[in-house]
């Protein structure tokens, strides 16, 4: 939703870049290629005026004017007022001393209330409670139907009397089930509103009903991020009539300008609580302003990625992996390892949302949203195609093996030789790594091992052909070359080394 803003920024910072001292005229410049890149991402205009007034006052001191890097500081000055405007700090939610604590949806038909009450529910379970879905949403057609669905899958509990439709009061439902999670010890209720096509005042009327009647801990308004300006209207709307404690933005995924997000805490005064980014109901999270700005900034995210790494992979697991992977060449680490790994990582969701978490992936968001997702099902259907010795010797895989995997796998023999070369490629890299080698080839880079530019060099020195015009150098040369002739002559090879020493086959294929 960002990449339009993201690129515009980017590009702004670019051309100031090299400059040892930044002029007013190059700040005014700046300001306003920002204020156009928000303006073009439907960003509030109170809220871009606010935001460049904050960042061309900042500029124009002391801390940009007496910085070592003036570009580098006034990117960290737009990152700074971008997490004041998308709310400061994470708010989280206010759970209730006396359980069970009610949470209240609230917002216009189709923002995705009722499946973002079954993401809530699931999330709220991950962390330990036990969460009741209740369907007060007894107008739109099979809401309660869908509320019920959308709780079977993420495993909670719905209370549903009304079959909806049109049939059965909602205020009544509502004022209901919280005797009835307290009779069942559900520790969360979370309550799904009727919402209308717009702003009206029966739908007023209905949400400050249902609000009186349960007396919420949280009321969320909930946003569709897609919908632009609008959003901005509809919530300082719905925070005059009913009132709401906080945001929550959905369809972030979509492709349409973001500037509700950029707006809505500014204008409101509401802090965004949380984000749905995804049609899964685990595709959905605590909003963290800082992790949002750095991603616009295309600095990464790679608090949320660690932490997606750490409720997927496991600690006595990793700790197995990596000693398999220290162990002879990496031997130990067998296909079944492969996918176990690859299986893992697909868990965490979808490969390009994982990358662009990565910092500077917006230069190549081209070929990372190009990603076909379905390689690594394909992968994992060549490896399960292996029989068990196949798996765990990859080496023994000759022509009619591989005819036999690419029949059962549907893919190309092709497909299937590339895979098992591509495994061993990856095992001695791996293993290189954690055995503390560093990866082979890879020049100018600290801690990845030489390259072949160094090789080169280190054998030119070693011809030995021309002598030094330096008189100091050469009588280095020539003890060293003394103390050859004595290794020599007391039976060792030059260099102290056997003559049978060759280089790695992986080296000699990466010299080839």
């Amino acid at each position: 939703m960002f990449d339009t803003l993201s690129d515009r920024l980017a590009a702004t910072f670019k051309s100031l870049r090299g400059k040892g001292r930044l002029s007013p005229e190059d700040i005014d410049a700046t300001a306003r290629e920002i204020r156009i890149a928000l303006l073009e991402a439907d960003v509030a205009l109170p809220v871009v005026r606010a935001f460049i007034a904050k960042v061309k006052e900042r500029a124009a001191g002391a801390e940009v004017s007496q910085a070592l890097n003036p570009a580098q500081q006034v990117i960290k000055i737009v990152n700074d007022e971008l997490i004041g405007i998308l709310g400061g700090e994470t708010r989280v939610l206010r759970f209730a001393k006396q359980p069970p604590t009610v949470i209240m949806l609230a917002g216009l038909q189709g923002a995705g209330k009722t499946t973002l009450a079954g993401k809530l529910g699931l999330w709220l379970k991950g962390q330990g409670h036990t969460p009741l879905l209740v369907a007060c949403d007894l107008q739109r057609p099979n809401a309660v139907t869908q509320l019920s669905v959308v709780a079977d899958r993420a495993g909670v509990s719905v209370y549903a009397p009304e079959p909806g439709n049109g049939v059965g009061d909602p205020v009544r439902v509502a004022k209901d089930s919280i005797e009835y999670a307290k009779t069942k010890q559900h520790d969360v209720v979370i309550v799904d509103t009727a919402g209308r096509l717009g702003i009206d005042e029966e739908l007023m009327k209905q949400a400050a009903d249902i609000r009186d009647a349960v007396s919420p801990d949280e009321v969320l308004f909930v946003v569709d991020a897609m919908i632009g300006q609008d959003a901005v209207n509809t919530a300082e709307a719905f925070r005059d009539g009913v009132g709401f404690d906080g945001v929550v933005l959905s369809k972030l995924d979509g492709d349409a300008r973001g500037g509700a997000a950029l707006s809505i805490a500014h204008v409101t005064g509401k802090q965004i609580m949380f984000a749905s980014n995804g049609e899964k109901l685990d595709e959905f999270d605590a909003f963290h302003p800082d992790r949002m700005a750095s991603r616009i900034l295309d600095m990464g995210d790679l608090l949320t990625l660690i932490e997606q790494a750490e409720k997927t992979f496991s600690q006595a697991e990793a700790e197995k992996m990596a000693s398999k992977l220290a162990s002879s060449k990496g031997k130990d680490f067998t296909l079944d390892d492969f996918l176990a790994q690859m299986e893992q990582v697909r868990k965490m969701g979808s490969i390009s949302k994982l990358l662009g978490m990565l910092p500077g992936m917006g230069q190549i968001k081209d070929q990372i949203n190009s990603i076909d997702e379905k390689d690594v099902d394909r992968t994992a259907a060549i490896i399960k195609s292996m029989t068990p010795g196949e798996r765990q010797d990859p080496v023994i895989i000759n022509g009619s093996r591989r005819a036999r995997i690419a029949r059962g796998s549907g893919v190309e023999v092709s497909a299937v030789k590339n895979l098992v070369e591509r495994f061993f490629d990856a095992r001695k890299m791996m293993s290189k790594m954690a055995q503390g080698g560093g990866m082979p080839g890879m020049p100018g880079v600290p801690g990845m091992g030489g390259g072949p530019g160094r090789t080169k060099k280190k054998t030119k020195q070693a011809k030995g052909k021309q002598r030094s015009g330096n008189p100091m150098k050469r009588k280095a040369e020539e003890q060293a070359a003394l103390a050859r002739r004595e290794e020599a002559a007391n039976g060792l090879p030059a260099g102290g080394q056997d003559k049978s020493f060759e280089l790695p086959d992986e080296f000699k294929k990466f010299m080839s």
